[in-house]
């Protein structure tokens, strides 16, 4: 069972994939991951990839791809994956056809998790971080007993920069431009579903299992 796991930032991606990864056995395999692994075992592509990482700038398409593709390669793959955050322009899934085509394995589902912007705003403003452990709180749905104080070790919370509205909007803009063709180059397929990220996460997974069981059974 091969996946796509599209969705914006504050969709809970993160959270569902870590759940289909529970249930069906599967890994997770994220642009991040990969290329911070790729980075610390200094393969070629990993050393490539560090060069323009330590120059803050983004790793071009060829290099992500590549590293994909080694990835898919790897045995724990063979049961099928979850793709978290690639593809993310419809190049990079043109790209992805192609190395299917090479390893001879095909896309089940493309899972869209479909939430209004303004529901990721208020999700994603409402975060706090713990200046001291790092712990996270939210608040609305997971606030501190004490305002503006960790639970944990009694440090400050505070509002990160990228969880500021502003950017926040920012981001929700430039994901839309990207994706909005991707989508489209999927639902050509027939290989998009869309699944509303609103409500509870255990009701989100049950919507998922849902398209996903009709595929594996």
């Amino acid at each position: 069972m091969n996946l796509i796991l599209l969705g914006p930032p504050g969709a809970g991606k993160g959270t569902q994939a870590q759940m289909i990864m529970d249930r069906y056995h599967i890994p997770q395999i994220s642009t991040g991951d990969i290329l911070r692994a790729a980075v610390k075992e200094g393969t070629s592509l990993g050393k490539q990839a560090k060069t323009f990482m330590d120059r803050g700038q983004l790793v071009p398409d060829e290099v992500v791809i590549g590293l994909i593709d080694e990835r898919l390669r790897a045995s724990d793959c063979n049961a099928g994956f979850i793709l978290d955050g690639f593809p993310r322009t419809t190049p990079q899934a043109e790209a992805l056809q192609a190395i299917f085509a090479n390893i001879e394995k095909s896309m089940d589902h493309v899972i869209n998790l479909d939430v209004d912007p303004e529901e990721l705003v208020r999700r994603l403003t409402g975060r706090r971080t713990c200046n001291n452990c790092g712990g996270m709180f939210h608040i609305l749905f997971h606030p501190p007993q004490k305002e503006g104080v960790c639970d944990r070790c009694g440090g400050a919370l505070c509002q990160r920069e990228d969880d500021r509205e502003e950017t926040i909007r920012t981001r929700l803009k430039e994901y839309e431009k990207q994706t909005a063709p991707l989508i489209q180059y999927y639902q050509n397929k027939n290989l998009l579903r869309s699944i509303r990220g609103g409500g509870g996460q255990n009701q989100i997974f049950e919507q998922i299992i849902r398209v996903v069981d009709e595929k594996v059974v």
